[in-house]
């Protein structure tokens, strides 16, 4: 099964404060939608409590937590590898977050979908994990505009091919 992780992220990786994405880029938005959307998503609580309305529509939404809450319109699983456990070979799932999910899931992903944001924010307290042993595939620049503040970058990397070195 193709495990994609899916996230935005600033010049120093940070990705979130007080359980709240850090910028607010509708062109991202749509891209999350238009990836995620007839698939499988995996979030941590945190993500899923900070979700304005709930679980996602059109995509088999899963929630990692080990409280025995319910999660409306989710399955929820203790662990990562429960959940991965419950996807078909051929189901395509998207790691959205948050930060100790993409820890986690980052040595066992085949792709990266990141959006890149040209800022620094003056605070932050969620870090999406070091991803430069990771291969860029490709790279899709946009400038600022009247409804992004900032440059950003759709950035798509797949795992580095590593080299056996012969002594």
């Amino acid at each position: 099964m193709p495990i994609t992780i899916i996230a935005a992220v600033a010049r120093n990786r940070a990705i979130g404060f007080q359980n709240k994405l850090l910028y607010w880029l509708p062109n991202d938005l749509k891209r999350f939608k238009q990836l995620t959307t007839g698939h499988t998503i995996i979030m941590g609580r945190h993500t899923f409590e900070s979700l304005p309305k709930g679980a996602l529509p059109n995509r088999r939404n899963v929630v990692l937590s080990r409280r025995t809450a319910v999660f409306p319109g989710c399955e929820r699983f203790a662990t990562l590898s429960e959940a991965l456990a419950s996807c078909s070979p051929d189901e395509e799932v998207y790691i959205i977050g948050g930060a100790s999910v993409y820890r986690q899931a980052l040595p066992m992903a085949d792709r990266l979908c990141l959006t890149e944001i040209d800022d620094t924010p003056a605070e932050a307290d969620a870090f999406f994990p070091p991803y430069d042993h990771w291969q860029l595939l490709s790279a899709e620049h946009h400038l600022p505009d009247e409804r992004h503040a900032f440059a950003y970058t759709f950035a798509d990397y797949v795992r580095s091919e590593r080299v056996n070195c012969k002594p």
